[in-house]
């Protein structure tokens, strides 16, 4: 059995992968799901890059956890990346689920069309905090097309605002190249929170990981939403030995 944690990806907390927990821990394994520093409802949001990945780093080792399969989500996977050179010791496999992976140097916002940036950009400097709050617009029909309106609006409502300083931080990941931790990239077919094609997770962002085992199933971004007992046989199956 396998202990798996796993980590979100931007306006969540921890507690979006409770049903997915249930799943993988009623198939025998261990699942933790902490939630990054900034994130969250009613925390101080006035975080950077490097305080997100140490929160991480921080819950990891205060749990003495080992022999772990990280997981990350997202934006979840550039903290992920940077967890693993703090402390690959303690790592078995990295799975990068529909996840950022950047290029030496790069930051999120570099890595997303020319719109989204604007868009971004706008909405961090409309609020009072640097924050961008989701759109429920976009949340709908791009990040979660796999759901009724009523799993869209519940879901929703568990969102909060996102910290946007740690999407423009520029990320040395010279480092992370050079580990030699195995890799996995989980891929969710419908997922359309990038555009695919040009801009898409796949094979955009997998094909930087170098050797790695792909892994994939239908559904959207927010699958551990619309459908969390397929999306934990399929962590199951990108973590394995």
């Amino acid at each position: 059995m396998s202990t798996f944690v796993l980590v979100h990806g931007s306006w969540h907390d921890g507690s979006a992968w409770q049903a997915v927990i249930d799943q993988l821990e009623a198939k025998g394994h261990q699942a933790f799901a902490p939630t990054i520093a900034g994130h969250g409802k009613g925390v101080n949001k006035n975080v950077n890059y490097a305080q997100c990945t140490q929160s991480i780093v921080d819950y990891i080792v205060s749990k003495d956890l080992t022999d772990i399969v990280l997981l990350g989500h997202s934006f979840g996977g550039t903290i992920i990346a940077k967890v693993a050179e703090a402390i690959h010791d303690r790592i078995r496999r990295l799975i990068f689920f529909n996840a950022f992976i950047l290029n030496d140097e790069e930051s999120i916002r570099d890595n997303l069309p020319p719109d989204s940036q604007a868009l971004l950009d706008n909405l961090a400097r409309e609020s009072d905090d640097n924050t961008i709050t989701m759109p429920f617009e976009i949340w709908r029909e791009a990040f979660l097309n796999d759901a009724d309106l009523e799993l869209a609006q519940s879901s929703y409502a568990q969102l909060s605002p996102e910290p946007y300083q740690p999407l423009i931080d520029k990320l040395d990941l010279k480092q992370f190249y050079s580990l030699s931790i195995p890799k996995s990239y989980l891929y969710c077919t419908e997922d359309t929170a990038l555009p695919q094609g040009e801009w898409g997770w796949h094979p955009r962002m997998s094909s930087r990981l170098g050797q790695f085992r792909f892994v994939q199933m239908p559904g959207s971004h927010e699958v551990m939403f619309s459908n969390p007992v397929s999306l934990a046989e399929k962590i199951i199956v990108a973590g394995r030995d």
